[in-house]
């Protein structure tokens, strides 16, 4: 799967983000509106953690779906 499906799936996918990320707001989730960037901005703002950390952490995620 690519990110095009991610987004193309993303209110299927909403619920694993949140058991993921489970501080993101349903707001969060549906801005991010699937996009990458945009998720990766919300869990970086949510959670304090480095952009690198949490796009390793998209990733690993990604990977599973």
């Amino acid at each position: 799967m690519n990110w095009t499906q991610i987004e193309g799936k993303w209110d299927q996918l909403k619920g694993s983000a949140k058991s993921q990320w489970g501080e993101l707001t349903d707001d969060d989730l549906d801005k991010a509106e699937g996009d990458r960037d945009k998720l990766v901005g919300a869990i970086k703002e949510r959670y304090g953690k480095s952009k690198e950390a949490v796009e390793k952490e998209v990733d690993a995620w990604f990977d599973k779906h």
